[in-house]
């Protein structure tokens, strides 16, 4: 199996290998034209592709918002940014890399950026603690959600963690309370605050930056309480049963944007975020701007009480 693609996916793996394998060999070799040979390959792939992605299970789209090449917010800052100038540390205690920010523009206006970053090779994810923050990664956005109010710029929030990191040095420095404080500060934010769920949205560690007046997911992504893993371990004493806690906890886009719990959903390039990261970034930033037109324009006031009623109507359905 090839690590790079999801059980799943091993067929249009297969696909792909003898189409490069076709392609090499008509480098190769002069004079041998395999043309129409690729050709009703890449439309076999196609139709592959589509069958495959056209049903997926709520397990498969858990699998796929933690594929091992689906892009993080580092990737979609390169893309959708420009200026970006990072911010580090929490003015207390450290700089925790499993939440990075910073100022940037998006299409030419200031916003505050802040996102998890999950790292890409063993080192970056060792680094980056694999996306679990502690408590100095989320007052370190919270120190950068005060800048942007005190100098009038959106936040933008890019959501993307398995949850908050349960360790003992966590607990010692206040995890709980750092992610209440987070929670409270962005509730009340004196600035517009969007946020998108790129991969995994994480119980309290990815809701600690998902408060605010827009909340938006790409549609391989997942938003929930727990990781089904953990949902069946509770449930049933047995992480091996997580495909049918996905299913009954309805953590994909469109169960949530069904249920009023999400604003928008993202629509991805067929096959997931990372076979068109290009295209994904850029409809990202389409939703980005044209919500940014909406809210900009609203009275703060008027902002801050449409934010307190859409966080009041959770649950009411």
């Amino acid at each position: 199996m090839d690590p790079n693609y999801l059980d799943f996916e091993q067929d249009i793996a297969e696909l792909d290998t003898r189409i490069a394998r076709l392609r090499r060999s008509t480098d190769a070799e002069a004079g041998l034209d395999v043309r129409a040979e690729v050709k009703q390959l890449e439309q076999k792939r196609q139709q592959t592709l589509e069958s495959t992605f056209g049903k997926l299970s709520s397990w498969q789209v858990c699998q796929l918002a933690r594929h091992p090449m689906r892009p993080h917010t580092l990737d979609y800052i390169e893309r959708l940014f420009t200026d970006f100038e990072p911010l580090h540390g929490d003015r207390m205690f450290a700089d925790d890399t499993a939440i990075v920010g910073g100022l940037a523009r998006l299409g030419g206006r200031p916003v505050m950026v802040i996102g998890h970053e999950k790292g890409r090779d063993t080192k970056d994810k060792l680094r980056c603690n694999f996306g679990m923050p502690r408590p100095e990664g989320y007052r370190k956005a919270q120190r950068l959600a005060r800048m942007a109010e005190r100098f009038e710029l959106p936040v933008l929030t890019f959501i993307d963690t398995p949850g908050a990191y349960p360790g003992i040095d966590a607990e010692a420095r206040g995890q709980s309370e750092a992610i209440a404080q987070s929670l409270m500060l962005f509730a009340g934010l004196r600035t517009p605050v969007l946020s998108i769920v790129i991969g995994e949205g994480g119980s309290g560690g990815a809701l600690a930056i998902g408060v605010g007046d827009h909340l938006a997911m790409l549609e391989h992504s997942i938003y929930s309480v727990i990781s089904p893993e953990g949902c069946a371990s509770i449930l049933w004493k047995s992480a091996e049963r997580a495909s049918e806690a996905a299913e009954a906890m309805g953590v994909i886009a469109p169960k949530l944007l069904e249920l009023g719990l999400i604003d928008e959903l993202v629509r991805e390039p067929l096959g997931g975020a990372q076979r068109d990261i290009e295209a994904t970034a850029a409809s990202i930033q389409s939703m980005f701007e044209s919500q940014l037109d909406r809210l900009l324009h609203c009275d703060i006031d008027q902002l801050l009480e449409q934010r307190y009623q859409r966080l009041r109507a959770y649950g009411a359905a």
